[in-house]
């Protein structure tokens, strides 16, 4: 075990809340069909000018509340967004601490692992405060409205902003991470991406290159595998994990996870339905509205599981303590 606690959590959904149905219409196209196709109701679209610093720093502000700590306490930063951050250089986690006026306190750098980049900062937070470094903040920042425009229609109808931020610390008995799995396959083709404007010399806009089918089929496939392997380490079963918190790209995707896993939807913690696809901060923000909303006990394992463009996947399987 990798003796860590969740010292809390907190999540901003930044602008108001644009419905599945007035995107369909400005499409010309039907939306009760979107609707039912993507499994999405909602999303919201930060307004222009929006920072990704400044509103990660919002989110850490409520999550260092919800753990009773001054952000004086930190000894690292990690901040993860899909896109990169308000900047190339720095690292935009520079400009989190600023705003949270940190000078000489906590190391701060960025991580960027696609959609799987919540759960590969989990692992790099847990592993540091094993360490002694300790406690740890991880603030995700993704805002996908900036990255589609209604003539790539797929990105479009599903990607919506969010903000979450978790901090880590040091365990109490009986708790912390009971396995870790991770693997990557670059040799898949370039199903979801998005070109690098210093390299095109223009604006550049998400794509999906592959069809519905081919993508759930690769990203089925990964979760199994990460799931089978952070099992095994654990040697655990999933039946004997009570919370499973899978990446929730759409409506319809949650539902295949689901089914191809084998879990229970009441083990679940759905929010595609109201937040839309929203990158790396999709587990975290499942896992903030578990920990809200939900009678999580001592004891109970969290099952953390996601794959990303790249093709990167893996598991986090974590054990709440007394």
């Amino acid at each position: 075990m990798i003796p860590v606690r969740i010292l809390g959590t907190a999540s901003v959904l930044p602008g108001r809340a644009v419905t599945t149905g007035e995107l369909a219409v400005a499409l010309g196209r039907d939306p009760a069909a979107i609707e039912q196709k993507t499994g999405i109701r909602t999303r919201h679209w930060a307004p222009p000018g929006t920072s990704l610093a400044v509103l990660g720093a919002e989110a850490l502000r409520q999550a260092l509340a919800a753990a009773g700590l001054e952000a004086r306490s930190l000894r690292r930063l990690l901040f993860v967004s899909s896109t990169g951050g308000d900047v190339l250089i720095p690292a935009t986690a520079n400009r989190v601490a600023a705003e949270l006026g940190l000078a000489g306190t906590c190391d701060a750098f960025d991580l960027n692992n696609a959609c799987m980049g919540f759960v590969s900062a989990f692992d790099v937070a847990s592993r540091s405060v094993a360490t002694g470094l300790a406690p740890v903040a991880i603030v995700v920042v993704e805002l996908g409205s900036r990255i589609i425009s209604a003539e790539e229609p797929r990105p479009y109808l599903v990607f919506g902003d969010a903000a979450v931020a978790a901090i880590l610390g040091v365990a109490r008995e009986g708790e912390g991470v009971l396995g870790a799995a991770f693997a990557n396959d670059g040799t898949q083709p370039a199903e979801v991406w998005m070109a690098h404007p210093l390299v095109t010399g223009v604006s550049e806009r998400v794509r999906f290159e592959s069809s519905h089918q081919r993508i759930a089929e690769v990203a089925l496939q990964a979760l199994r595998n990460a799931t089978r392997s952070v099992l095994e380490q654990a040697r655990l079963s999933l039946d004997e994990v009570e919370w499973v918190l899978p990446h929730q790209p759409n409506g319809a995707m949650l539902r295949l996870i689901t089914e191809s896993l084998g879990v229970e939807p009441a083990r679940i913690v759905p929010v595609v339905q109201r937040v839309g696809s929203v990158g790396a901060a999709s587990i975290p923000l499942s896992l903030d509205c578990l920990l809200r909303t939900r009678a999580v006990r001592a004891g109970e394992r969290l099952l953390m599981v996601g794959v990303g463009a790249g093709v990167s996947s893996g598991a986090v399987l974590y054990q709440v303590g007394g």
